[in-house]
């Protein structure tokens, strides 16, 4: 026999272990091993509790801190070789204690005999299933996969439905929504640079106006929901924008077109009044009761259609837009109008300067585009814009305040000769700028309606006429300059001259005069002038050579400088073409013609010294990045030497100091003054004939350090027409206060009188 097992440490008596609760722990059945030999059973037939194996002992595991104890299952020994009956779990003590720390050694547990005691081995139940731990079980990701799939496949379902319907079914219904529902392009005017004087006080300059303009397809009855929206637009907008009903409801009737300019370069008050107007229109328009009537429009007539909403609930003014843009004006109304200019009702330069010097003013146009909808800015459509470039600034040479007073003399004064027209020209005899400009009758540019077309241009440069006796100074330079006479020449003079197929006479009559060559330009002598001319050459041909020659060089027949618009180069034949009585006129001014400007500019190359410069009427421009470029300086040419413009300087003065003189009129009070007269029979443009005269004075001041020219010119008097008698009293008032204005010091010497006459 074998020996005996002892029980294990800690039990007896066949009780349980402590800490297994005062019953039996159960454990799972082993199967039975037929190695082993039959256990020994106790005197009181239990089996003997089994021995600890000597087995290699297990790692310490790490147990929770609160283990829950294994519910035990109670198994059922079976005989060897038989199959093991399912255990059935044992009942849960009511009170169950917490389990002990599992020590390192293996745990012995006691085996509990099942069944009743009898001869034969006993399969030993296993030991008690330690706890496993708690795992998440994760979804089915093929699940999840075919439910994505689904959703996908409806979505993508209804993209192709809707494209099948916007390409195929809808596509044309989707098109004639596209008209009311697509991009607007509209110029963006540049502001339009402005033209000041030389002060920098504004001539002419723009400001905010407005642009009516309408969308012809928002006015069709399937717009509108009524026939006659472009009459009820007509009949809103006439009473504002001052225009006839029937030219906006023709306008309103053009279909084809997206865009029609309805008026142009409106007041910010009449643009308002057509906003608050529409306004008050949408608001009707947007109730209830026309909503629901505007969504029976699109109903047809067997289910309730409407074919029109009641004027009440249509917007006539819906297609009615207005575009900013700006509006030329000029602050001082008609001042230096005729030299400014103007702009056409497309605000382009029409006249003068402004025409001239359209592409510096206008700038460079933009562009913006939008897209709109039922008359409305979609801001979420985008759109594109091109700013548009501001023009350039023009400074002029002008003294605005010179300028009033010149146009202020000479509208006086052709308002009390009753003349048809006059014009002043004053400039700076250094630099050739010209400080005025002055025409009369003149124009209000802010109104151009009321002027008359033959008051737009600017006679000064755009009228030729024969000069008369002021032509008689360059005859005089080229006699002094080529030395072929001097001042005091003794010039005799008889009533009448005898040349080619004419008899000449002076302006009045008289016995032989015994002049100086002073004395012939003193007295305005014709037949003097033709004598002295006829000392230019051996023969009368080259003597005109040698005149035509010094004509040319003080710019007759020649542009002057300035480009203006219209402007006249005069007429002056070429000496060899001068035939007969022509050229003995020439030398005193009649045969060829001039403007004022170039008449002004052969007296103000005397007073510099006999050097031409060139005219200029623009100081420098500003571009629209605030850079200010002064304006090159005139052209300069030698006409005469210097000595013959000094003594031709002192010829002049006699003409408005002695007695004999004819200038008298033109005296300036405590200022030496040189000029010369002119009477002209006038060349009528509208005839070709000799009708009326033309009077004229120009002159500088001071004599002694000159600084300032005058012309004045007055076409077709009535009530008389020597030049001295009506244009010494305008030169008078122009230059005195042009000297005042620049702060010219008064002369400090006296005219040298120089005699106008011998005694044979």
């Amino acid at each position: 026999m074998s020996t005996p097992r002892q029980p294990p440490r800690g039990s007896g008596d066949g009780k349980p272990a402590p800490g297994s609760g005062g019953r039996p722990q159960a454990r799972s059945p082993r199967p039975a091993r037929t190695s082993q030999p039959p256990r020994p059973r106790r005197v009181d037939g239990q089996p003997e509790p089994a021995r600890p194996k000597a087995a290699q002992p297990k790692p310490a595991q790490p147990k929770p801190a609160q283990p829950k104890p294994a519910r035990p299952r109670v198994a059922q020994p079976k005989p060897a070789g038989s199959k093991p009956a399912a255990a059935k779990p044992a009942a849960r003590p009511a009170a169950a204690r917490p389990a002990p720390a599992r020590s390192a050694q293996p745990r012995v547990q006691s085996r509990l005999r099942s069944g009743p005691a009898g001869p034969g081995p006993r399969p030993r139940p296993r030991p008690a299933a330690r706890p496993q731990p708690r795992t998440i079980k994760l979804a089915d990701p093929r699940k999840r996969l075919r439910f994505v799939t689904v959703v996908l496949s409806l979505v993508f379902s209804v993209f192709a439905g809707r494209l099948v319907q916007l390409q195929l079914i809808d596509s044309d219904a989707l098109a004639a929504d596209a008209n009311t529902n697509r991009y607007q392009v509209i110029p963006l005017t540049a502001e339009r640079g402005s033209i000041t004087s030389s002060d920098g006080v504004a001539l002419a300059t723009t400001v905010d106006a407005y642009d009516i303009t309408a969308d012809p397809q928002m006015f069709t009855p399937q717009s509108t929901g009524v026939p006659d929206a472009p009459e009820q637009a007509a009949a809103l907008l006439a009473p504002i924008l001052g225009v006839s009903k029937e030219q906006l409801t023709a306008d309103l009737h053009t279909p084809k077109t997206r865009y029609k300019r309805l008026a142009t370069q409106q007041t910010p008050d009449a643009k308002n009044q057509i906003s608050d107007l529409k306004s008050a229109l949408d608001k009707k328009a947007g109730s209830k009761a026309c909503t629901a009537q505007k969504a029976q429009l699109k109903l047809p007539a067997d289910k309730g259609g409407r074919t029109r909403v009641d004027n009440e609930c249509a917007n006539p003014l819906a297609g009615v837009f207005n575009r900013e843009t700006q509006r030329r004006v000029y602050p001082s109304d008609g001042l230096a109008a005729n030299l400014v200019g103007f702009v056409n009702a497309e605000g382009v330069g029409a006249g003068g300067l402004e025409q001239q010097y359209q592409a510096q003013l206008a700038g460079k146009d933009g562009r913006s585009s939008y897209a709109q909808a039922g008359g409305r800015l979609v801001p979420t459509a985008g759109g594109s814009m091109d700013a548009a470039v501001p023009g350039t600034d023009l400074r002029l040479t002008v003294n605005r305040d010179i300028q009033w007073a010149a146009q202020r003399a000479i509208t006086d004064q052709v308002s009390n000769a009753g003349a048809e027209k006059g014009y002043v020209v004053v400039q700076d005899v250094k630099t050739g700028q010209v400080l005025a400009m002055a025409t009369s009758p003149g124009f209000n540019p802010n109104d151009l309606a009321s002027a008359k077309s033959g008051q737009l241009g600017n006679a000064a440069v755009q009228d030729a006429y024969e000069p008369g006796s002021t032509a008689k100074l360059m005859t005089m330079a080229a006699v002094l300059d080529t030395g072929k006479a001097t001042w005091d020449t003794h010039v005799t003079v008889p009533n009448t001259l005898q040349r080619a197929d004419r008899v000449f006479h002076d302006d009045v009559d008289h016995e032989t005069w015994y002049l100086t060559l002073a004395g012939v330009l003193a007295k305005s002598s014709n037949i003097g002038t033709i004598e002295a001319a006829e000392q230019l050459g051996p023969t009368q041909a080259e003597a005109n050579q040698v005149l035509g020659g010094y004509l040319q060089k003080f710019g007759i027949g020649r542009p002057s400088g300035l480009e203006f618009p219209g402007e006249t180069r005069g007429i002056l034949a070429k000496p060899e073409d001068w035939k007969g009585s022509q050229q003995y006129t020439i030398p005193f001014g009649q045969g060829l013609s001039v403007n004022a400007l170039q008449a002004t500019s052969v007296f103000s190359t005397i007073a510099n010294g006999g050097v031409r410069v060139a005219p200029s009427v623009v100081q420098g421009t500003t571009s629209p990045d605030g850079r200010y470029t002064p304006a090159p300086p005139g052209e300069e040419s030698r006409v005469v030497s210097e000595q013959t413009a000094k003594t031709l300087t002192e010829m002049l003065e006699s003409v408005v100091t002695d007695e004999q003189g004819t200038g008298g009129k033109a005296a300036v009070p405590g200022y030496r003054v040189a000029g010369k007269t002119g009477t002209a029979n006038r060349v009528d443009p509208k005839t070709g004939r000799y009708s009326g005269y033309t009077a004229s004075f120009i002159g500088f001041a001071p004599a002694d350090q000159p600084r300032v020219t005058v012309s004045c010119v007055i076409q077709d008097p009535v009530n008389g027409h020597f030049g001295g008698q009506l244009c010494g009293p305008v030169f008078k008032q122009v230059m005195e206060f042009s000297l005042k204005t620049l702060q010219v010091p008064p002369s400090g010497s006296e005219a040298p009188n120089l005699p106008v006459d011998w005694k044979p």
